[in-house]
């Protein structure tokens, strides 16, 4: 009873925000409904909390947000001026002081994802709007940590803390507690936890008044594909936004309600070779290697993804800094040699395999391909199908435990890049003291992983270090490699946004047409 009376009165406190405000408003009832079945803590999180820099559709993949400027003072100091006049969604002061209260708490309960919270020291308070980060040592990923710095009311610290979780962090209940254009208003999307809907309200405290055009964002973690495709391209009211299939884009080009946004991305599909408590074969080196050798990725991209995909090597993706250069010389399996020229071969090693398989029913596409190609070798694939992303979370991250308690040898997820055009999106399900990797133990392979991440970006020294973790996992055959796929979006037709290459949805950049549903 205590619990719902205080999300009432929350949900109070928000709707006063917003009617008492004095500000540009969005367009009067304008309501935008959004499917994200991948990653949904990823996807939304910028448009809910704020940080000192946000992601960009920019060739560096990020602006200024809560900060205004920044300058590298060594390889260990980095100093930020805060932006002024900046507020919380409850209306009380973003300072310097606001910072060190959540550098504090995140102390005590970083986020796991990354080595920043091996590096990070302490933060200084030069003045009311500057503040000075000091690291332990060099570490060249430090601004892509940045971006997922969020910062929080003390209400929230308080209540909950920081994150402290081994995905990106996101609000643990609805409230005005954040920074972001939006304020979650019903619902919560964590990594590990979420409802099936959540919904956000426009952010009247917002410093740029001008920004958000949208009243209303309700967003979608867990639908029937097939239905929310209906919903997108059949009628109008349902469903504005999702990602989809590229089997459906005839669909989506036909309807006339919805249109098809593609683009490039830098989105990978994960899927995982349970060397820990899968198939005791998985451990074979020579198994890993034939079953990645009898994927045609150039059919694969035609068959499952339509042209909207291209082949590589490994996990990431060939358009990230440093593996595209890579990616010149080093080639998919299939694209050195073709899987049919030694079929008798791979047979021989694969003949009477049964593999169990953990799966989204949305890469069940992509799955018809992979099954049709391991079947000419003599591999039997036995599938377990779920809608709820979180259930393949759970049994990911417990196996490297050996904890997890649903039978698989092959997993998939999408691994979109989380990190803001940096490979270690990708490369982090190598490490395999992570609970993210499926991995036999490799002392060297975490080692070069942990040297990529102290080198800067785009440098000899940084694209050096990521050819040995290509070339490690692709000799190693560490994961089922697979095309990378490109954006794919149905979109109703009065509906206005462009997509990001990264793993986000500029929500604060969508906007409707006079002609939209929720507004003629």
């Amino acid at each position: 009873m205590a619990n719902s009376l205080r999300l009432l009165m929350q949900s109070c406190l928000i709707t006063l925000l917003i009617i008492n405000s004095a500000k540009a408003a969005p367009t009067p009832g304008s309501h935008v409904k959004v499917y994200v079945p991948s990653l949904p803590y990823l996807y939304v999180s910028h448009a809910i909390n704020g940080a000192l820099l946000k992601p960009a559709n920019n060739s560096r993949s990020w602006d200024y947000d809560l900060a205004t400027s920044y300058r590298q003072l060594s390889d260990t100091e980095y100093e930020f001026s805060l932006r002024q006049g900046v507020v919380f969604q409850d209306g009380s002061r973003f300072d310097a002081d606001a910072v060190l209260e959540n550098m504090r708490y995140f102390k005590k309960a970083p986020f796991l994802f990354s080595k920043f919270h091996e590096y990070y020291d302490r933060t200084e308070k030069v003045d009311d709007y500057t503040v000075r980060f000091h690291l332990k040592a060099k570490y060249g990923s430090f601004i892509n940590d940045v971006i997922w710095l969020h910062f929080y009311t003390t209400d929230y610290l308080k209540k909950f803390g920081w994150n402290g979780k081994a995905t990106c962090p996101n609000l643990a209940e609805p409230g005005p507690y954040a920074t972001g254009p939006y304020i979650l208003k019903e619902g919560y999307i964590e990594g590990d936890r979420n409802t099936p809907k959540a919904v956000l309200v426009a952010n009247p405290n917002y410093y740029d008044k001008d920004l958000v055009k949208v009243e209303t964002i309700t967003v979608y973690t867990q639908l029937d594909s097939d239905i929310a495709l209906e919903e997108v391209t059949d009628s109008e009211g349902q469903l504005d936004i999702m990602p989809i299939p590229v089997t459906e884009v005839a669909s989506v080009m036909t309807s006339a309600y919805s249109k098809l946004i593609s683009g490039p991305s830098n989105d990978n599909i994960a899927i995982h070779i349970n060397m820990i408590t899968g198939n005791p074969k998985l451990k074979d080196k020579k198994i890993r290697k034939a079953l990645n050798q009898a994927l045609n990725q150039q059919a694969i991209i035609k068959n499952s993804f339509f042209g909207f995909a291209e082949s590589k090597p490994t996990l990431a993706s060939p358009n990230f800094p440093g593996v595209n250069q890579v990616a010149k010389s080093l080639k998919a399996y299939s694209d050195v040699q073709s899987p049919k020229s030694i079929r008798q071969e791979l047979t021989n090693t694969l003949n009477g395999l049964k593999l169990k398989v953990l799966t989204q029913e949305r890469f069940m596409f992509l799955w018809k391909s992979i099954d049709r190609d391991l079947r000419k070798v003599g591999v039997e694939l036995e599938f377990k199908i779920t809608q709820n992303e979180t259930v393949i979370f759970e049994q990911l991250l417990s196996t490297n435990a050996g904890k997890n308690t649903m039978e698989w040898d092959l997993l998939v997820w999408g691994d979109d890049d989380w990190y803001f055009n940096h490979p270690w999106s990708a490369f982090f399900v190598y490490k395999t003291d992570s609970v993210w990797s499926t991995i036999s133990p490799d002392p060297t392979m975490n080692a070069y992983i942990d040297t990529m991440l102290t080198e800067t970006l785009n440098t000899d020294a940084s694209t050096q270090i990521i050819r040995k973790i290509m070339k490690r996992a692709y000799d190693n055959a560490y994961m089922l490699f697979v095309p990378a796929p490109k954006k794919v979006m149905a979109v109703n037709q009065e509906v206005n946004f462009t997509p990001y290459k990264m793993a986000t949805i500029p929500l604060w950049e969508v906007e409707v047409t006079d002609q939209h549903w929720s507004v003629k």
